[in-house]
């Protein structure tokens, strides 16, 4: 559902002082059950009354929208980096833009990746095989990689959209527990 969320066209009026709206939290990852939707508003330098204000008018054209309860935080580029924006991170790797359906990240000009790492040296050679099936596929049947828009970088190491990590790995878990996960940024798109 989440997929379809951020890449839905949504019809959101705001001023020339927001940067982005971003989509963000539990609801990013394929598979999930989604009980709300986490939401934030990247503001230029404006007032904090300034800000509020245009964030309720924001969150009530998303809840015309959406059935689900909607949570949305306002920030500024300070506010935002702050050491004590405890969900900097989150929103930084795995936020998904309303207004252009890009990488909330694309706004720093960083792109986020999900590198996974395995390891199948300890398994049977039916498992090996099993899990070549489980990437790439068998007998006309799509793999997680082409499914998911995956991509084999080098042998032992998948790398995969953020929001498609958690369905590699739970998948991947099935065969092999010999799995590590590395998340970073590529400058540039």
């Amino acid at each position: 559902m989440m997929q379809e969320l951020w890449q839905k066209k949504w019809k959101l009026k705001y001023s020339q002082d927001v940067i982005d709206i971003a989509l963000f939290g539990s609801a990013i990852f394929g598979g999930e059950k989604i009980n709300d939707i986490d939401v934030i508003v990247l503001f230029k330098k404006i007032a904090l009354k300034d800000q509020l204000h245009q964030t309720q008018e924001i969150k009530k054209q998303i809840q015309e929208q959406v059935s689900l309860p909607i949570h949305v935080k306002p920030f500024d580029m300070e506010s935002f980096f702050d050491e004590g924006n405890f969900a900097q991170g989150g929103i930084l790797f795995y936020g998904k833009s309303m207004i252009n359906r890009k990488d909330f990240s694309e706004n720093f000009g960083l792109t986020p990746k999900s590198r996974i790492r395995y390891a199948l040296d300890s398994l049977k050679k039916k498992d090996k095989v099993k899990f070549n099936y489980l990437l790439s596929g068998k007998q006309g049947h799509y793999g997680l990689l082409r499914k998911y828009g995956g991509e084999l970088v080098a042998p032992g190491i998948i790398e995969t959209m953020p929001e498609n990590e958690k369905i590699f790995v739970e998948q991947m878990k099935r065969i092999t527990k010999d799995i590590i996960v590395e998340r970073g940024f590529v400058l540039g798109s």
